[in-house]
């Protein structure tokens, strides 16, 4: 296994595709060891991290369910013990069952909460006690535009993207003076499989610049945000949506 204690550390979760694959690359061209977390899709992991690794990084990918406490806790221990630091942490795991919220089942309701709002207590918690003990780092999360207007047929989508949001601005609060920043990228409608099925004539009416962005758009803003350069930027929400809000 390569050694990860030589360049900067990074840890994407749900970076098998669309937009967490995107981060990971950009992340990984710009000179970081990126550790790929996947839930089920080992080979799209593995497809990500063969992608970093042209662009010049490095790193390993590591599966475990952030909806589980227990594996998420297993697998994050396993790491911290095996990295000198870890300096960037990137919540992208997420998943949507859409539907019109009085024919919404308890497990729709719950799948979608639970990615977001547990995995990111799961996930952020023990990194951000490492974080705190190294006096540095970044977290960054991926909502969505949902989680700031609302949208008809995501209920539960928005209420989990809505919480992360409020979750990430008080974690800023309270962290921002031990030299960690929390920051949240909203993006809009991005060319990923979540979009694939939707009407692409209706969709690009619905934003004023008229296409979808593309993830390496929103990869671009969450490495910016993890870097030096946005070194006073903290607790902010940055909607990556072509104009929607």
């Amino acid at each position: 296994m390569t050694s990860l204690e030589k360049r900067p550390v990074a840890l994407v979760t749900g970076g098998s595709k669309g937009i967490g694959r995107a981060i990971c690359v950009e992340l990984g061209r710009c000179g970081y060891d990126v550790v790929v977390n996947y839930h089920s899709d080992e080979k799209g992991a593995a497809d990500t991290l063969a992608q970093v690794k042209r662009q010049g990084g490095d790193g390993r990918i590591l599966g475990f369910d952030v909806r589980n406490a227990q594996s998420s806790q297993q697998a994050i221990e396993t790491l911290l013990a095996d990295v000198e630091s870890l300096d960037v942490l990137v919540n992208n795991a997420g998943v949507a069952a859409d539907g019109l919220f009085l024919m919404m089942s308890r497990d729709n309701w719950k799948k979608v909460v639970d990615t977001t709002l547990d995995g990111f207590y799961h996930v952020t918690r023990p990194i951000i006690e490492k974080m705190i003990r190294q006096r540095r780092g970044s977290v960054v999360s991926i909502a969505s535009v949902s989680g700031l207007v609302g949208n008809r047929g995501q209920t539960n989508y928005s209420a989990a993207k809505a919480g992360l949001i409020g979750a990430s601005r008080s974690l800023s609060a309270e962290v921002a003076r031990l030299g960690i920043r929390v920051n949240v990228v909203a993006p809009g409608l991005i060319d990923t499989d979540m979009i694939k099925d939707l009407p692409l004539t209706n969709i690009k009416a619905m934003i004023p610049m008229a296409r979808v962005g593309k993830p390496e758009e929103v990869a671009r803003v969450v490495r910016f945000l993890c870097s030096d350069d946005a070194s006073y930027i903290s607790g902010q929400v940055v909607g990556v949506n072509g104009g929607m809000c």
